[in-house]
């Protein structure tokens, strides 16, 4: 029978509690600042769009009411995520924001049908548009929306990746309303106003939808973006007295750390702790795993199939 040691190491795991919480703090107040821009302009868009019966302002008086409700959303992710570790969630609740991020995703997806169901209603029936208050309000708009993007850009984690998905898509909801206003009052052709809603839908679809297909890979625990389990495995092979490397599991709770277990089978005789400290090292240093578990295996390496050998150092 094969003699199992069983080695747990949480690598980096206690001085990265104080990053992540300096990480999500930035986190907050720039969503906060986001969500206090937006917020006073979306009664702006919403009243220009009435008053001067564009499709265009009236689309992204929504966007933008939509992308309160999704920074609200991300804060409150972040602040929930903070709460410690249970018996009930013994990872704890980071897995909130990701979650936060596939409702924002889907969000942004209903958004983008409901602009271009009214778009096309227009297009059908064509309405008069005040051309003068429609540039007005859409250029005000793009500021708040550049404003707020330009506070998100330094966003990294997949939350505030979400809401700065909001804010872009309501910045060319910006940019199409105004062309549109500006096509209107020179040439008069009113049609622009939905045509130009339809073309920036396509683009707010294609960001909803990567969104909500990368949030939805976490939640079903994929294997992190650029993360090669098999590159893994073959470096952690080629380690000395490492003789073969199974079950690997890699997952992200978040989107941005990479966690992982795994089973390490060495030579008979090798010291376990020695190349457990070897095979973690690689797992942190060359491939950012922030948190592993590794059972270190003793006993007789197996020979691949089709091979006199085993696998690696051995």
């Amino acid at each position: 029978m094969t003699a199992e040691t069983d080695h747990r190491h949480d690598h980096g795991h206690h001085h990265d509690h104080g990053h992540h919480h300096k990480g999500e703090a930035a986190s907050e107040r720039r969503l906060w600042v986001a969500l206090t821009v937006l917020a006073a302009f979306t009664l702006v868009e919403a009243v220009g769009g009435f008053w001067s019966h564009s499709i265009a302002l009236l689309a992204e008086a929504a966007h933008m009411l939509a992308d309160c409700g999704s920074l609200i959303l991300a804060v409150i992710a972040i602040r929930v995520s903070r709460r410690p570790a249970s018996y009930h969630r013994t990872y704890g609740n980071r897995r909130y924001q990701p979650l936060a991020a596939y409702t924002n995703g889907l969000l942004l997806l209903a958004i983008t049908v409901a602009v271009v169901f009214e778009a096309a209603q227009r297009l059908v029936s064509p309405a008069q548009v005040n051309g003068r208050v429609m540039l007005v309000v859409a250029v005000a708009g793009g500021i708040a929306n550049l404003v707020a993007f330009l506070i998100l850009s330094g966003a990294s984690s997949l939350n505030e990746r979400s809401a700065r998905a909001h804010v872009f898509s309501d910045l060319l909801g910006s940019v199409a309303a105004t062309v549109g206003a500006v096509i209107i009052l020179v040439f008069g052709w009113v049609a622009a106003d939905p045509l130009l809603s339809l073309a920036v839908s396509v683009l707010i679809f294609r960001s909803g939808w990567r969104l909500t297909v990368d949030s939805a890979h976490i939640l079903l625990e994929g294997s992190p973006s650029g993360f090669d389990t098999q590159a893994v495995e073959r470096e952690l092979g080629d380690i000395p007295d490492v003789c073969d490397i199974h079950h690997l599991h890699a997952w992200s709770l978040t989107g941005e750390k990479v966690m992982a277990t795994l089973h390490a089978q060495i030579n008979e005789g090798v010291d376990g702790d020695v190349a457990l400290g070897k095979v973690t090292s690689v797992l942190r240093h060359r491939f950012g795993v922030e948190h592993a578990t590794v059972q270190i295996e003793e006993g007789e390496c197996p020979a691949p199939e089709g091979a006199a050998g085993c696998r690696g150092a051995c």
